[in-house]
């Protein structure tokens, strides 16, 4: 017997009615994206590694699927160096390509490629697959969908504030509740310093990045094993607890911050994006968080994520502002900052708290039932003009008996079935049945376009 196919772990088919679902998160995330003056590119699933390797950290890099050379990608290997070289070492090796682990570095791989035919700054999103090598898990795969928007060439903190309201306005149209969090690089920065460990910063940012998944007692280990002292961990033990309301933690941070001049910077930056943004009358939650650190390390200044409320998964949305990302591409000193929506992860929540409309249902308003190849001759000739009206149309394709017919119709959900026979030919009348309330009436076409059409 034939082994029954499989995917891959971490991946997953999307059926008629899942696709009608992501079709409608994406194309309100598009809608979104495109009041704000947002243009849309798209950049190639695999990049030369070269563009990818050391712009995610230790642990991203470990993290990229890599493509083996065509060919014999053995080649330039001696059986002696496969046997002795390590397993990254074969990689290197044998994989000149990958494929994309963001959609952010691939941007700015397509900013300085493309920087004298760009107008800045430059405002575009980007809806694709990205894939990690991550193990798979509840909320987590290894290909998903992002939906970035990014805005480069500009230092103006006008952008971030622009992001938070998309955010604010994507999720309110999804009706899910989420808290927006927001935190800057450079107050990390300020508390890596004042804690007499500013050399360990990367290790800081990374550990505290896993606090809601692992608790303070492992993070603690973590920053222990990177070699933070004793005195500096309990220092940092306050910051990590640090609660009250917006305010109160800007001021407490203030004082705690007062001897590191990037530290206040960082301050200052998020106290400018929370005041616009406290008048912009926002309909979520906007939280200074702390311990909010986004493991990539080319972020450098406000770093926002977004957790659902009513739903146990992780970050939904995130993003920050990176100074000089495209400077690893020869393009120094050019700003970015952007957003990317886990569509994935959004669709598992709109799922749970059933807030899909009842118009993502994918497929035909009305089927014409088939009696015939001259009724169903007729019925086409009717089809184009439903169609027409911007009605979706089926025509049953074979004059099986009705039963089966109506069952098609029931199983998919079709709202309307239309039953053309020789009386109703003859009359140029349609009988139309209502689905939904079992009541049935006899029609002209365009008395069934009206009704279709609601």
């Amino acid at each position: 017997m034939a082994q029954k196919p499989s995917i891959p772990k971490g991946t997953r088919d999307f059926g008629a009615i899942e696709m009608a679902r992501r079709n409608y998160i994406f194309n309100t995330i598009r809608e979104v994206y495109s009041l704000y003056g947002f243009r849309q590119i798209e950049t190639p699933a695999m990049e030369n590694l070269s563009t990818l390797m050391g712009k995610y950290g230790e642990e991203g890099d470990k993290l990229l699927f890599k493509i083996l050379n065509s060919g014999d990608f053995r080649g330039k290997v001696t059986p002696e160096e496969f046997t002795e070289k390590s397993a990254a070492a074969l990689a290197s090796a044998f994989c000149e390509k990958g494929l994309r682990y963001d959609l952010t570095v691939p941007f700015a791989r397509y900013v300085v490629q493309h920087r004298e035919e760009l107008q800045m700054p430059f405002k575009r999103y980007q809806i694709q697959p990205v894939w990690r090598a991550d193990r798979p898990q509840k909320g987590r795969y290894r290909e998903f969908y992002q939906c970035d928007a990014d805005i480069v060439g500009s230092d103006s903190l006008l952008n971030e504030v622009e992001l938070m309201q998309i955010v604010d306005k994507v999720f309110t149209r999804f009706g899910i509740r989420v808290a927006i969090k927001i935190n800057n690089r450079k107050i990390l920065s300020g508390i890596a310093e004042v804690l007499g460990a500013a050399d360990k910063i990367v290790d800081i940012t990374v550990a505290i990045d896993k606090l809601d998944k692992i608790g303070t007692e492992k993070v603690n280990e973590e920053l222990r094993t990177a070699g933070l002292s004793e005195e500096a961990v309990e220092k940092l033990q306050p910051i990590l607890n640090l609660s009250g309301t917006n305010t109160e933690k800007l001021e407490v941070m203030r004082s705690v911050l007062a001897e590191s001049e990037i530290g206040l910077k960082g301050i200052e930056e998020v106290a400018f994006v929370m005041n616009l943004l406290e008048g912009a009358s926002l309909n979520n939650v906007l939280e200074l968080d702390l311990t909010l650190a986004r493991g990539l390390n080319y972020y450098t200044g406000c770093i926002f994520e977004v957790k659902a409320l009513d739903v146990e998964i992780g970050s939904i949305t995130g993003g920050g502002r990176y100074d000089n990302l495209t400077g690893i591409f020869g393009l120094p000193g050019l700003s970015g900052v952007g957003i990317s929506f886990g569509a994935d992860r959004i669709y598992d929540v709109l799922t749970r708290l059933d807030l899909y409309p009842s118009a993502t249902q994918s497929g035909a308003r009305l089927l014409f039932l088939n009696f015939g190849e001259q009724e169903a001759a007729h019925c086409l000739r009717l089809a184009v003009a439903t169609r027409r009206a911007g009605i979706a149309t089926e025509v049953y394709p074979d004059a099986v008996k009705m039963k089966k017919q109506m069952s098609y119709a029931n199983t998919l959900q079709v709202p309307f079935v239309a039953l053309v026979g020789a009386s109703e030919m003859e009359a140029q009348r349609i009988s139309l049945k209502d689905m939904t309330t079992g009541e049935q009436t006899s029609l002209t076409l365009e008395e069934v376009i009206e009704k279709v059409k609601g």
